[in-house]
């Protein structure tokens, strides 16, 4: 039987270790400060801002928010970075993601101070990551390798397979698994017999952003699966396709005119994996503690206090 990957619990362990952490810092006149910029009113993207600031003030954290409207000019939003950049009460920067389309994320990402990037996207931080080198690492696959690690998931030795190839979660999920000594493919939409390649894998992380691309099809009975996926699905004809007679996931339909699902089609899938991530209650709780553990390592950094301390 399948058992769940509990995310939910991991993500509150480390939390409350990052909550010691910033604990022991006031005690000594030192208070982390996140700083989260928000452009444009993706309602989406708002629900996850809000959630990182509660989650940064209830471990002590100080947090702010600034918001922008969507047509700001790109010129506005890196005097805004800067500004951010020589504040010494910020210890770490998030820039929401997905910007507007007069704004080129790459290029504001790049203005952030590497000592600053909360989400470990910096070319600086990707190249020390990289080189296996100390630097903040993007949240999601270092929340992944947490809930591995911390469930007992072996590592050493396995063969992994990472569908998805973005540098947000794909490439730095390889990385990481590589430097736990796995054996990692990374494979995506265009790799040829996908299916095939993914059934050779002890190991499936998908992170393709396609609700329910990964079927039973592309699971080896008995592998662990962690689905990166969070897609919005607002047919009732998908719901009765990835859920077939899950009356409660129904009704949350009826009600909202929507539900979650994740990058695996939990019908099929799921059932051939030994341990796999639900959605929501996964991967994704993982996502913010990792930001708030980022934001106390920076502090620590920038301010010159050993971690142990």
């Amino acid at each position: 039987m399948s058992r769940i990957l509990d995310g939910t619990a991991v993500s509150k362990a480390i939390r409350a270790e990052v909550a010691s952490g910033v604990a022991s810092l006031a005690a000594r006149g030192i208070v982390p400060g996140l700083a989260v910029v928000l452009v444009g009113d993706d309602p989406a993207s708002a629900v996850y801002v809000a959630s990182k600031g509660t989650a940064a003030r209830e471990a002590g954290i100080t947090e702010r928010t600034l918001r922008f409207p969507a047509d700001l000019p790109e010129s506005a939003l890196l005097t805004a970075v800067e500004e951010l950049n020589r504040d010494d009460t910020v210890d770490a920067i998030l820039v929401q993601l997905p910007l507007p389309k007069q704004i080129d994320s790459a290029r504001i990402l790049r203005a952030i101070d590497p000592r600053k990037d909360a989400d470990g996207f910096h070319p600086v931080n990707a190249g020390l990551l990289l080189q296996g080198k100390p630097a903040p690492v993007p949240c999601t696959p270092a929340g992944i390798l947490e809930l591995l690690e911390r469930e007992g998931v072996p590592l050493r030795g396995t063969r992994a397979v990472v569908v998805g190839r973005s540098d947000i979660v794909g490439k730095p999920m390889a990385l990481l698994l590589l430097r736990r000594d796995a054996t990692v493919t990374i494979a995506h939409s265009k790799t040829r017999d996908l299916p095939g390649l993914c059934r050779e894998a002890d190991l499936l992380v998908a992170a393709i952003g396609r609700p329910g691309f990964v079927t039973g099809d592309f699971v080896k009975e008995g592998a662990v699966l962690v689905d990166v996926g969070i897609n919005r699905v607002t047919s009732r004809a998908d719901v009765e396709r990835f859920f077939p007679g899950d009356a409660k996931r129904r009704a949350a339909f009826d009600r909202n005119g929507s539900t979650l699902v994740g990058d695996c089609d939990p019908a099929t899938a799921f059932p051939r994996a030994s341990r796999y991530t639900p959605v929501p209650g996964g991967v994704g709780p993982l996502t913010i503690a990792l930001l708030l553990r980022n934001t106390l390592e920076l502090c620590r950094g920038r301010r010159l206090v050993a971690p142990s301390e």
